[in-house]
């Protein structure tokens, strides 16, 4: 590939967890002004991630993070939820690229040429910026969720399935934004 190539990366967050929205970002990274301490965003501790975040938004060329909801989620399946989410991402970049690789086995439906790459998170840093940026972003989102929903500890399993959201659902049902079509949820209901 032409490394002169303008590549947007694209990854998400969100896929697994029983709450909220899917998360998508794409990035184009500014060759003259490379990003130190990229990875995977899984790999890298939160305060990383943080002070990461404000440094891949103030240096590469272009950036966008687009969301598809827990109700839409419910609506069309997460696959296709996760694959809106990163076309959005895509489109909303300031600066059309020229080829967009996008972390793991499918890609979006998308007007640029695009090429899928298991384990992208890892291996371009391009997809590493998009995956730190939707972590950040959906870490966020469960924050502000946790301040509407205490009860459910979104701040500290960040909607994930575990032991202690799924006694909160029990205890407490399903909020607004959980996941419908997602068992755990569903059974609770």
């Amino acid at each position: 590939m032409n490394s002169d190539l303008l590549l947007a990366g694209v990854d998400e967050a969100g896929r697994g967890p029983l709450v909220g929205s899917v998360v998508a970002a794409a990035v184009i990274l500014n060759p003259d002004q490379p990003v130190a301490g990229l990875a995977d965003s899984k790999k890298l501790s939160e305060k990383k991630r943080e002070a990461l975040a404000v440094e891949i938004k103030a240096s590469v060329l272009a950036w966008s993070i687009a969301s598809v909801s827990a109700a839409e989620i419910d609506e069309i399946n997460i696959l296709q939820a996760t694959m809106k989410a990163m076309k959005l991402a895509v489109e909303g970049l300031s600066i059309a690229p020229e080829k967009v690789e996008v972390d793991g086995n499918r890609c979006p439906d998308i007007a640029y040429p695009v090429e899928a790459i298991i384990k992208g998170d890892d291996k371009v840093q391009a997809i590493s910026a998009a995956s730190i940026l939707a972590k950040v972003e959906r870490d966020h989102q469960m924050l502000k969720l946790h301040q509407d929903y205490p009860q459910y500890g979104f701040d500290r399993h960040k909607g994930y399935g575990t032991k202690v959201h799924i006694a909160a659902l029990q205890a407490h049902g399903a909020c607004p934004d959980h996941r419908r079509s997602f068992a755990p949820v569903k059974k609770v209901l």
